[in-house]
């Protein structure tokens, strides 16, 4: 389960800036998932709450966004948005090229000041 690793190093970085921003506490943390990024979701609460413990992160807020699968269209020459199909959307062109959609980024973190 590579969940628990992934929030230790979230973690870690919640706790660097709320060292650095004087917080007392981190309240919430918005992440923003790539479709690709071989992460059990619910894997992830479970074990964001673990992490968290005994952490400035306490009870932190985890909010999940996951960005869609996207790919260059040859076909129509645009970056289009899939879903599950293997066909461009607009032209049904089997020409594409996937992005790379399989990081996790911190969009926004919320604090609470000492």
């Amino acid at each position: 389960m590579h969940e628990l690793s992934l929030c230790q190093n979230l973690v870690e970085i919640l706790e660097q800036q709320a060292r650095a921003h004087d917080a007392k506490r981190v309240t919430g943390v918005w992440l923003e998932l790539g479709a690709q990024a071989c992460v059990e979701e619910s894997a992830l609460q479970f074990s964001f709450e673990i992490a968290c413990q005994g952490t400035r992160a306490e009870g932190c807020q985890l909010h999940l966004a996951v960005r869609p699968s996207s790919a260059w269209c040859w076909g129509c020459n645009q970056s289009v948005e899939l879903k599950e199909e293997s066909l461009c959307p607009h032209c049904q062109s089997p020409s594409l090229q996937r992005e790379m959609n399989n990081e996790m980024q911190i969009k926004s973190i919320e604090i609470q000041q000492e």
